[in-house]
């Protein structure tokens, strides 16, 4: 007898953030992908630099660009920091410590090929001490970058193919201050109303 997995299911949103359903993962992103839930995450190491990876060449969406450690969608019923610990298993081989939610109302839209991207997408920021041991159907390269090394990248525009939420993300991170361990922990409640914590 053959057992067959099911689909991975992504949370799809109101434009308020509220759950309306789900989706295959695997279906969702197209010419007109419908906004989702997902989140990005910012791993520093232990030399406080960022762990920058490249997208795989064979993923649909955005392949090939560089971006921040990882990003994902949470399960239906997931909590956010469960879900990047998850994946940050899945995608680097790495146990990932709390994640610290920064920038809880982050969305954007993005298209590269006819594909769209359209999340809504906290950032969450979180120490590792393992060295990544990327999927190669998920990371082509990884790179530690020293935080302001990526802030005058962004700015200066010296970073040929940065995702483009990431090069977002880190314009909103700057503006926070200080190192990535000095920014704030955001306020939970100020997540997308299908978003949770797990604490």
């Amino acid at each position: 007898m053959v057992i067959h997995d099911d689909p991975e299911l992504v949370v799809l949103l109101d434009p308020d953030g509220a759950a309306v359903g789900t989706a295959a993962k695997d279906e969702v992103h197209h010419a007109a992908t419908p906004l989702h839930l997902a989140f990005s995450c910012y791993l520093v190491d232990g030399d406080d630099r960022l762990v920058m990876t490249r997208r795989a060449a064979t993923k649909r969406t955005f392949p090939g660009v560089w971006t921040n450690s990882f990003c994902g969608h949470p399960a239906p019923g997931e909590a956010l920091d469960e879900a990047v610990r998850r994946r940050g298993r899945q995608e680097l081989g790495v146990d990932v410590g709390p994640p610290r939610l920064v920038l809880p109302r982050f969305r954007y839209r993005a298209e590269q090929d006819g594909v769209v991207e359209r999340e809504m997408c906290p950032v969450f920021t979180a120490r590792v001490t393992d060295e990544p041991v990327p999927d190669p159907a998920e990371v082509d390269d990884v790179r530690p970058v020293a935080w302001q090394d990526l802030v005058v990248a962004v700015r200066e525009g010296t970073w040929a193919g940065l995702s483009p939420w990431c090069v977002e993300q880190v314009t909103e991170l700057a503006a926070l201050g200080g190192s990535p361990g000095e920014w704030p922990a955001a306020d939970p409640a100020a997540l997308p109303p299908a978003a949770r914590l797990a604490a």
